[in-house]
C-alpha cells in the first residue's frame, strides 16, 4: 500500500513539473529601445567629485569623472603610506582602452630604525601530548 502512494506523489510530481514554462535564457547587451514602447535609453552622460581629507589620520583621496557617451576622462588621489600623494589621471576615447597616467607628489619617507621596534614573531605554544 505503502509503494503505491509513493509511485503515486512521485507521478503527480513529475506531471507538475512538467507543465511549468522553461525560463527563457537570453545573453548579451540591453536593448537599447524596446519595439513595444516610445522609451528610448538615453546614452551615458555623467559627472562626479568627491574627496576626503581626515586632518587626524593624514589621510587624503578623492576622485573625479566625466562621461559623455565613449569618451571618459577623470582623476583619483591616494595618500601612500609612505608620505606621498599618488594622482593618476586617465582616459578612455571609444575604442582607444584605458590610458593612465600616475605622478607622485612629495618625498617617500621611512621612519628611522630607531623609531620601530624590532619585529619578534608571535611566539606558539607549544604542543603538550600525554594522556587526559
Amino acid at each position: 500500500m505503502n509503494a503505491k502512494v509513493l509511485f503515486l506523489l512521485g507521478l503527480v510530481a513529475v506531471v507538475a513539473a512538467d507543465k511549468r514554462p522553461a525560463p527563457a535564457l537570453a545573453y548579451g547587451a540591453p536593448p537599447t529601445r524596446f519595439d513595444d514602447s516610445d522609451e528610448v535609453i538615453e546614452p551615458p552622460k555623467y559627472g562626479y567629485d568627491w574627496t576626503v581629507q581626515d586632518a587626524e589620520s593624514g589621510n587624503s583621496f578623492g576622485q573625479q569623472e566625466a562621461r559623455d557617451l565613449d569618451n571618459t576622462k577623470g582623476s583619483y588621489t591616494v595618500q601612500l603610506p609612505d608620505g606621498r600623494l599618488q594622482t593618476v589621471t586617465y582616459y578612455v576615447d571609444g575604442d582607444s582602452g584605458f590610458i593612465a597616467d600616475v605622478q607622485y607628489q612629495g618625498e617617500a619617507r621611512y621612519p628611522d630604525s630607531d623609531e620601530v621596534g624590532s619585529y619578534s614573531p608571535p611566539q606558539q605554544p607549544s604542543a603538550r601530548y600525554g594522556a587526559p
